[in-house]
């Protein structure tokens, strides 16, 4: 067996694998297909290129389980978040990035490491020897798939995320909107001030609605169903779920107050966030859409303050594909028919840039301890990486299986605190400060 570890990916799961793996001493190749093939959401052919959203979510590492991951990546010399924080722009208590100086810079970073070579070119099957890490993430091209499909002896679910439109921002009308983050949440005027608003009454929710409802949606391929993870929702579906569905979601009014009109109170609010360095461009935030494009144009234009809104991308939606990783990996995320293979990153079913990464950074360390005959103790549970991986390679439920974000529910019970949101914050506090000992317990076997 080669002592050189091949990672297919050169997105989050990708990247961050081979900057772990490289930095424990391993060579690493790491192949990735862009941009001599194409996918229809990438633009360039940088390796931890953005392609939806432009924020890793909440940055709080003792409140939100999202930033307890932020936490045990930067405590393991991460790349993304390291990079991340580099090209950091203000959303309130969230981490978003410049998302092209972002991948410009992952990209670099990699390239720069002496036992790091990048190739550019598509594999297409599952090799039958070497170390490898399959991080393809919901793209992975289809002649791949297929060499999934025929080793895993199962059809791969599939389920479609959605893009959200980017608005320059010199088209809003600013007499209109207002720069505020809910509950004025930040530490710096600059974060408090992250978000665009745009207000709406309740006649103009009501006509959006029903636009929304009205308007010309992408239609499915023949034997396509919609099964969407709930967290990338389009608008669209969530307006057929109900017409007060938005209003409690992206769209809800709360936390608020518009300046231009203090004493009205919005019916909903449609938010926007920064989407890079030099503020010229923001995006709808969870404003994912199936929307035709002459559609989408019409219908956000419909939202106060976007009605001569000029779009640097409309949104789009995808396919994709993850494994049945309870099935499928065993608990170090090696496939177990072929368990020279391991898989990470999206399509062992974790949700986000973050988890995707946090995957990647897994799979890369404990790929270098067995090439290097290292014994490693498993990955404690009450860290937020222990709960993700537990969760998707046995903790989940195998016939229901579903792609997870990271959270609290998949954390154990701290013993003699009491349940309910009163005790909520105490309870997160506790779960953070366990988990923080016990991830650094693990990475001491590291040292």
């Amino acid at each position: 067996m080669t002592k050189q570890l091949h990672i297919v990916g050169g997105g989050m799961a990708g990247s961050e694998a081979a900057w772990q793996a490289a930095h424990m001493g391993v060579d690493v190749v790491l192949h990735e297909m862009r941009p001599k093939v194409e996918t229809f959401a990438h633009q360039t052919g940088n390796l931890g290129e953005m392609v939806c959203s432009n924020s890793f979510r909440s940055d709080d590492d003792e409140q939100n389980a999202v930033g307890l991951l932020h936490w045990e990546m930067r405590a393991a010399n991460g790349l993304i978040m390291s990079t991340a924080e580099q090209h950091r722009l203000p959303a309130g208590g969230a981490l978003a990035v410049d998302r092209d100086p972002f991948a410009e810079t992952v990209t670099a970073r990699l390239k720069a490491l002496p036992n790091v070579t990048v190739s550019y070119e598509e594999v297409t099957e599952l090799p039958d020897d070497g170390h490898w890490i399959f991080a393809t993430g919901p793209l992975t091209s289809p002649s791949l798939g297929q060499a999934i499909q025929r080793e895993t002896g199962t059809e791969a679910l599939a389920f479609f995320d959605a893009i959200a439109p980017i608005v320059y921002a010199e088209s809003i009308d600013m007499s209109k909107a207002w720069m505020q983050s809910r509950y004025d949440k930040g530490e710096t005027e600059e974060e408090r001030t992250a978000y665009l608003n745009c207000p709406m009454d309740k006649d103009q929710y009501e006509a959006f609605i029903d636009a929304l409802l009205a308007a010309d949606k992408t239609e499915f391929h023949e034997g396509e169903t919609a099964g969407y993870f709930d967290g990338c929702l389009p608008i669209e579906v969530m307006a057929e779920r109900g017409r007060e569905t938005l209003r409690h979601g992206p769209m809800k009014p709360v936390g608020l107050t518009n300046p231009h009109q203090p004493d009205v109170k919005a019916h909903a609010v449609v938010q926007l966030r920064r989407d890079n360095a030099l503020g010229t461009l923001f995006n709808i935030v969870g404003f994912q859409t199936k929307m035709k494009y002459g559609a989408q144009t019409e219908v956000l234009r419909m939202i106060p303050g976007l009605e001569n809104a000029s779009f640097a991308r409309l949104g789009g939606i995808h396919r994709n594909t993850f494994l049945n990783s309870p099935t499928l990996l065993d608990s170090e995320m090696r496939l177990k028919s072929k368990p020279h293979i391991r898989f990470a990153g999206q399509i062992t079913g974790v949700e986000g840039y973050v988890e995707s990464a946090a995957m990647g950074l897994l799979a890369g360390r404990l790929a270098a301890a067995e090439i290097l005959g290292k014994t490693l103790p498993v990955v404690p549970q009450d860290s937020a990486m222990g709960a993700l991986i537990h969760h998707i390679t046995g903790g989940a439920e195998a016939k229901t299986f579903q792609p997870m974000n990271v959270n609290f529910g998949l954390f154990q019970p701290v013993d003699g605190l009491k349940g309910g949101r009163r005790g909520r914050k105490d309870r997160y506090k506790a779960y953070t400060d366990r988990a923080k000992l016990a991830w650094q317990d693990w990475l001491a076997n590291f040292s």
